[in-house]
């Protein structure tokens, strides 16, 4: 009775079913095997899981050496910003306009305004709808909804207000901390009215029906204590807005996302490994970026971009993306998107999508095992590898006068790798899982042999320094303790008599 058929694939017999000729045009996965980008050709999607602990290489072995490719445009998650001192040079060489959205040094960083990728009212839900999922501590759990949905209603009017009544240069969020500094309850006076709410009447007496007005009209419903409450619930929430380097980080727009999928471009997002406070402006980044390239693709390309989108998300746990993220990775292969999803072990993937990750994990045609030190890893990649079936012989023999001697035929199943085996697994070594195929053991790519590595810091060049002058924020500097006196026009004025 046969255990199982599992058996390693020959690296070389596979990889020529699945490789461009042209060695450019290919994804690197391991040192001998390499899968070409026309996912028509071998119809597979180019979505690749990660795994590896500290000291793997998840960076050096695969990240670094397709950013060396250079055969796509690339939205990269660059803790420390190491990834782009080591290539950026290589990427400026290759024609690449490399953008920076630098988290560890805001002052020099590129500047990100998520108004500028806002076309319609929809899109004003779905950003605040990711703004509050992003700026709500991980595991925390509210027992009353209210709260939530106050803020939620207040955010809708002040953003739709802005998006629509005020003109593009004051469409940020330095404007939305003014409007909320405006905003004053008197728990006292129930007759008194805050200059936004002023602000809120005269659109009311122009225009009835904004959507604008009837947002904040659900707000104004809250009792005066409980207003209070909800003014005071949303300025903490967007508290780092009152810094100065974040006001002039988000005053207006300089990553023009719209351009990433027509151009080679190389968008590095650098994020302090120490501090995950403000990795949210990360995480809006994305939902921003699949939104518009989506957009971009249906509207203008009949469906799929003219250069592909590559997203290297490397300490992928640390931003967060959306909640809809699974079927996000389910429908990017037709637009030419693809995302390289790198951690350092299942459970992270399982903690932030609990109910989704096997969804995430089924969405990825490719998985790279680069070993661990996680008992659950190590018993998951056994379990992928599955069972062989091995024919075993016994021998007896008894002696004597009367003596005998057998031979006994059966066979028996072992998995192709224990979980004791995998955590043994040699340093230089790496699994792979392609969709359809049998399992790959290789050996991890070696940076040192890419023909672009003498480019790189690793291979002499200078580190990348990517200071870009001038910078837009300093023409535009944000005064986050100036309130502006507003013009309260009268009711004549407003009807035009």
């Amino acid at each position: 009775m046969e255990h199982g058929s599992a058996k390693w694939g020959n690296v070389s017999e596979i990889c020529r079913r699945y490789c461009e000729k042209q060695y450019t045009n290919n994804l690197l996965l391991t040192q001998h095997f390499r899968m070409g980008l026309d996912g028509y050709k071998h119809k597979r999607n180019l979505n690749v899981l990660v795994v590896g602990g500290s000291g793997a290489g998840k960076s050096r072995t695969y990240a670094i050496p397709n950013i060396m490719q250079c055969n796509c445009s690339m939205v990269i998650t660059d803790p420390k910003a190491e990834l782009l001192r080591k290539t950026g040079g290589v990427l400026e060489r290759n024609g690449y306009e490399v953008r920076v959205f630098d988290l560890i040094n805001p002052e020099t960083s590129w500047c990100y305004n998520p108004f500028a990728y806002v076309r319609d009212d929809k899109d004003v839900l779905k950003l605040i709808n990711n703004l509050i999922r992003n700026t709500t501590p991980k595991g925390a759990q509210s027992s009353d909804p209210f709260w939530e949905k106050s803020e939620t209603a207040l955010l809708q009017a002040l953003m739709l207000y802005l998006l629509h009544e005020a003109p593009l240069e004051e469409q940020n969020f330095p404007m939305i901390m003014e409007m909320l500094g405006s905003a004053q309850v008197k728990e006292d006076d129930e007759d008194y009215q805050s200059p936004l709410d002023i602000l809120f009447e005269r659109l009311e007496m122009r225009d009835p029906e904004s959507i604008a007005v009837k947002q904040y009209a659900i707000y104004k419903q809250a009792a005066g204590k409980t207003a209070k409450s909800i003014l005071i619930s949303v300025g903490v929430r967007l508290a780092a807005f009152n810094l100065k380097q974040i006001a002039n980080l988000t005053c207006t727009d300089e990553l023009d996302l719209y351009s990433i999928g027509e151009k080679k471009v190389a968008l590095f997002c650098c994020i302090p490994d120490a501090d995950t406070s403000m990795n949210y402006l990360v995480g809006m980044i994305y939902s921003n970026l699949f939104q518009t390239l989506y957009y971009v693709a249906d509207r203008k390309y009949g469906g799929r971009l003219p250069i592909p989108v590559h997203c290297i998300m490397d300490e992928w746990p640390n931003v967060a993306l959306p909640d809809d993220f699974d079927k996000i990775l389910a429908t990017m292969r037709s637009r030419g998107i693809s995302c390289s999803i790198i951690i350092q072990n299942i459970a992270q993937m399982k903690a932030l999508f609990k109910d989704s990750y096997e969804s995430l994990i089924g969405n990825c045609d490719e998985f790279l095992y680069l070993g661990g030190n996680e008992k659950e890893g190590h018993k998951y990649v056994s379990e992928l590898l599955g069972k062989e079936t091995l024919d075993t012989n016994t021998y007896g023999q008894t002696k004597g006068r009367s003596g005998s001697y057998s031979v006994n035929y059966q066979q028996t199943g072992r998995e192709l790798l224990t979980p004791d085996e995998i955590r043994l697994l040699d340093n230089r070594k790496a699994i792979l899982f392609i969709r359809g195929e049998r399992p790959i053991m290789d050996d991890k790519y070696d940076l040192k042999k890419h023909v672009n590595f003498r480019y790189t810091e690793d291979g002499g060049a200078s580190p990348y320094d990517y200071a870009k002058t001038p910078l837009a924020h300093d023409d535009l500097k944000i005064d986050i303790n100036r309130l502006d006196d507003y013009e309260l026009l009268s009711t004549e004025d407003i009807l035009g008599e």
